[in-house]
């Protein structure tokens, strides 16, 4: 562990001073897997996949030589998840719009929409400022450092669509060495793009003053764009899809390459939507999808605003997590105002972002927003948010989280009538290049506790037994996924270093094991980003049966939004509707041992 007194105040400074993200044994995360697995598993399913691991640890098995590869790229890298994390989300070929971009619902600042923008423009501005010149504090938990290592991915950071896989197009790159140099930002408004210059020629931020006259002549003067114009709509489409538009695009008129050169390397977007959301509800819908006229969901920052004020942020996963966005955020609402650096400098350069457009390439930019209205039309959506807090758990001597885990696997178990997998998201920023493990919540004391909570015969003492050794396991399995430890993520690249060497060799049995289909087939994907500047945050739905559940537990409220496939949608209005009486029931339980 680095001393406090060793640590630079250096935004970077400490990144190679951190613990390497540890790579476990073959053996390890083998036992570990079954162990994860078999809550969930019949008898016969644990048997078929313990027979998979034996055959995967057996002296032939491939498994072995995978590993030695692996194990000699960490010997030369940061951290062996380095190619880990390109595969996992460049990898993907579907759709992110929706399925793989987060939001968050900023809260209210009572401001117009003009007033807003310029504020949260100068911020983000600001912050950027600070993170070239390496001012930015390091994050420190415990008196340890964290990797700030994302920060660089912030700005000027766009992913790329690729046939087989995208690719991502930052600064602090071989490619893009150091900040991005860039001075502009990408309005979108009625589903036009416009390039707005936020830095002036000696590096100065404009004022708000400035940016705001700036924004609302965007406003005031930008005509609404024909409906098949907008070629925001095509960063909905699956990957391969929107790469084969891209190059059409390009092959279209050398125009379109400036115009997407400024997109790309725009320090961000942002969105002027003239929708006026009714409530917080119809505001985080708008968020995660919205009108993708206008939008870029390819773009690692959208900062949006609504017409009537309401705010909030949209971004792609590639290179960023929740915890990095947050600090942002956090930062930009606590000072939305000029940076130290800001000087009067005149109005702010603007130009339109035009795209030469035929025929072919009008048809598909009107069916990739069709299709995407249809697929968001099929997403059904809820917040809840619970008379609970983390100052209220903590009295009742329990973990915060672990607290919110087990209310949703009681209020799963009574909305389906079992236990589900379960995914929740454990930051490992404590690691060099650290970034997120997967941990997989359902643990035998779960399966036990939900069990006693079912059984009418188990009185209050064995209900509470119950709850303390599933949160006690719970806080364990935690603390092991934040010290690197946990088998999916390893076992994982395994199959992906396999794959990647594009051989016809068998794929391990263990792979198509019933405890690795069952383990990853989540009915839950959660995740926790507590910041009191927000009030809701979320994502997608991973899976046709699934309900994704981002959530926040803070000193004051415990808020949540759920998304799921609308086909879906009467089980998670059932698990919505559980959750505050199943809070009150477990706070009334954990209460009445401390009265004693």
């Amino acid at each position: 562990m680095t001393a406090a007194q060793d640590l630079s105040p250096r935004t970077f400074d400490n990144e190679d001073r951190l613990p390497r993200v540890p790579l476990p044994t073959l053996e390890r995360s083998c036992a570990r897997f079954l162990d994860w697995c078999a809550p969930l598993l019949s008898p016969a399913d644990l048997a078929a996949t313990r027979d998979a691991v034996t055959g995967f640890l057996a002296a032939g098995s491939p498994a072995h030589a995978l590993h030695a590869e692996l194990e000699a790229f960490d010997a030369g890298a940061h951290s062996w998840l380095d190619r880990f994390w390109p595969h996992r989300y460049l990898g993907r070929r579907d759709r992110i719009a929706l399925n793989a971009n987060f939001f968050f619902l900023f809260e209210d600042s009572g401001q117009g929409q003009v007033d807003r923008a310029a504020g949260l423009v100068a911020g983000a501005v600001a912050y950027k400022l600070m993170i070239d010149a390496e001012e930015l504090p390091p994050v420190l938990q415990r008196g340890a450092p964290l990797s700030m290592e994302q920060n660089k991915y912030l700005f000027s950071a766009t992913r790329i669509p690729g046939v087989e896989q995208d690719t991502a197009r930052t600064p602090y790159t071989d490619e893009w060495p150091g900040p991005s140099q860039e001075r502009h930002i990408v309005v979108a408004h009625r589903g036009r793009l416009v390039r707005l210059d936020v830095i002036g020629p000696q590096g100065h931020p404009h004022t708000v003053d400035e940016l705001t006259g700036a924004l609302r002549a965007i406003v005031e003067e930008t005509p609404a764009a024909e409906p098949d114009t907008s070629v925001g709509h095509l960063t909905t489409k699956a990957r391969a899809q929107w790469a084969t538009s891209r190059a059409a695009l390009l092959a279209c008129d050398p125009a379109n390459a400036t115009s997407l050169d400024a997109v790309e390397t725009a320090l961000f977007c942002l969105v002027l939507d003239e929708a006026a959301p009714d409530g917080p509800l119809a505001a985080a819908d708008q968020l995660l999808h919205g009108n993708s006229a206008n939008r870029w969901f390819d773009k690692a920052v959208s900062l949006i605003v609504f017409a009537n004020g309401a705010a909030g942020y949209n971004g792609e996963h590639c290179n960023l997590d929740g915890t990095t966005v947050i600090s942002m955020i956090d930062a930009v609402l606590e000072s939305p105002t000029d940076g130290a650096d800001a000087r009067p400098q005149g109005a702010p350069a603007r130009a339109p972002l035009d795209f030469v457009l035929d025929d072919a390439l009008r048809a598909d930019v009107r069916a990739a927003g069709e299709d995407f209205a249809a697929y968001a039309a099929g997403t059904a959506t809820t917040t809840v948010s619970v008379d609970f807090s983390a100052e209220r758990a903590k009295r009742l001597r329990c973990s915060p989280d672990a607290f919110a885990q087990l209310a949703f696997q009681l209020a799963h178990h009574r909305a389906k009538g079992f236990v589900g997998a379960t995914y929740e998201s454990i930051a490992t920023r404590g690691f060099r290049h650290g970034r997120t493990e997967a941990m997989r919540v359902v643990t035998p004391e779960i399966v036990a506790f939900t069990a006693a909570m079912a059984d009418g015969g188990a009185d209050d003492a064995t209900r509470r037994a119950a709850f303390r050794a599933a949160a006690a396991a719970h806080v364990s399995r935690a603390r092991d996924c934040q010290a690197g430890q946990a088998p999916e993520q390893h076992l994982w690249e395994l199959q992906m270093i396999l794959q990647r060497r594009g051989t016809d060799a068998p794929v391990p049995a263990l792979y198509d094991s019933p405890g690795w289909r069952t383990m990853r087939d989540d009915f839950l994907s959660t995740s926790a980003v507590p910041s009191p500047h927000i009030r809701y945050w979320g994502f997608g739905s991973t899976s046709p049966t699934c309900i994704g559940v981002g959530y926040a537990m803070l000193p004051g409220r415990f808020d949540l939004y759920l998304s799921t496939p609308r086909t879906a949608s009467g089980q998670m209005e059932v698990f919505a509707g559980e959750l505050p009486g199943v809070v009150a029931e477990l706070e009334d339980l954990l209460a009445a041992d401390q009265e004693k």
